[in-house]
C-alpha cells in the first residue's frame, strides 16, 4: 500500500504497521539525530534570489532534529530582533544578520563557517 491510497476496511491487521506520518510500510521517516554543538559545522549564507530583493540570512547543513532547531530559530529571532522560520532543515532569519548569528552560535558551541561573499 502506498501513501496515495486509503485503507477502507481490513481484518488482517496490516493497517497497524503503516506509519501515521509518512503512510509507508515500513516507515521511511528520517530519524532525529542527537545534537552535540561541538561536532556540528553550521554554514551561513546571505540570500536575495526569489525574495523580492530582500536579504535573508540562511543557516544550512543542519542535522535532522526539527524540535531542537525550531527552538534555536526562535532564540535567534529574538537575538536578532527579526522574523524568520525553520523549514526544510534550514533556518531563515530575515535581514543581514550574519555577524550576530555567527557570534550567537559560536557562544552556544557550534562551529560556524560563512558561505558566499
Amino acid at each position: 500500500m502506498n501513501k496515495y491510497t486509503r485503507l477502507v476496511y481490513s481484518t488482517d491487521g496490516s493497517h497497524k504497521r503503516i506509519c501515521q506520518v509518512c503512510k509507508d510500510d515500513p516507515c521511511s521517516c528520517r530519524k532525529k539525530e542527537n545534537i552535540d554543538p561541538v561536532h556540528i559545522v553550521v554554514k551561513i549564507r546571505l540570500e536575495k534570489k526569489a525574495r523580492g530583493g530582500k536579504s535573508v540570512t540562511v543557516l544550512f547543513n543542519l542535522p535532522h532534529n526539527p524540535d531542537y532547531f525550531t527552538s534555536l530559530a526562535k532564540k535567534l529571532k529574538v537575538h536578532c530582533g527579526s522574523g524568520g522560520t525553520f523549514k526544510d532543515d534550514k533556518i531563515e532569519i530575515q535581514g543581514d544578520h550574519k555577524a550576530a548569528v555567527k557570534a550567537y552560535l559560536e557562544k552556544q558551541g557550534f562551529q560556524v563557517k560563512l558561505s558566499g561573499g
